[in-house]
């Protein structure tokens, strides 16, 4: 833990040196912050990118979702641990040969790389992180309310809606974000797929980071570092709500 987070801390206590290198103290000074507002190109980027892990996030949510709902009706366990074994190889699948990949599947299709490209890749590396969030939570819930349901003449969708989906919705709000983050701070994959007109964060600093890392990178990375805690702690207060109504409940 102190290894990773001293050079965050480092990182974040220089994104207010007044002077323009790490090796040295200039002063505190907002200096960094101001160049980093007044970077048009960076601030799209920025935007871009939030735009992207949104809405990978949320696609990958529903879409894993609907495959938990699927894998937790199988009966038959040969086939069930055949798909959580395609989907664990995917988690475990480094990201540079799922870039590569999709590099060459919209290469062949002839499909233009840029915003859609690398959303249909997020969305595609997100889906088992979603998946593997939501199964556990449906395999732990009570099946005797479904039942009930069905013997008071409940149809499916109601069942699905008013029992299932909110018993299972902390599960689904912990894939989205991680989806969201795993988004966030992707660069393999969004390496290869992306294309001339689009870039997002990570890429677009790995670019200036090759002439060198402005102090403007470092503001960027602190105010990102303060959205993820601000997201951790949000999520914190939410499942503590849920979990006092669900004891409240019973």
């Amino acid at each position: 833990m102190i290894l990773l987070y001293i050079p965050i801390i480092f990182l974040v206590v220089y994104s207010f040196n007044g002077g323009t290198i790490m090796s040295g103290w200039g002063g505190f000074s907002f200096v960094h912050y101001q160049e980093l507002f007044a970077d048009t190109r960076l601030l799209k980027i920025l935007l871009d990118t939030f735009i992207l892990a949104i809405s990978s996030a949320t696609i990958a949510a529903f879409i894993g979702t609907v495959g938990a709902l699927f894998l937790d009706s199988l009966q038959n366990k040969k086939t069930l641990n055949t798909f959580l074994s395609l989907n664990n190889v995917l988690l475990v699948s480094p990201d540079v040969t799922i870039g590569v990949s999709f590099l060459i599947l919209f290469t062949i299709l002839g499909f233009s790389l840029g915003f859609v490209s690398v959303l249909i890749s997020h969305i595609a590396f997100s889906i088992p992180i979603v998946l593997l969030m939501v199964l556990p939570r449906l395999r732990e819930m009570d099946n005797t309310l479904v039942m009930a349901a069905r013997d008071l003449g409940a149809k499916r969708g109601t069942i699905l809606s008013q029992i299932v989906i909110p018993e299972i919705w902390p599960s689904i709000m912990a894939g989205f974000l991680l989806a969201l983050t795993y988004s966030l701070d992707d660069f393999a994959v969004t390496f290869f797929v992306t294309g001339n007109g689009f870039s997002t964060l990570s890429v677009e600093i790995y670019s200036r980071a090759r002439q060198g890392v402005s102090l403007e990178i470092n503001a960027l990375s602190a105010l990102m570092f303060a959205v993820s805690l601000l997201l951790v702690f949000a999520y914190y207060l939410y499942t503590t709500y849920t979990d006092k109504k669900a004891r409240l409940t019973k």
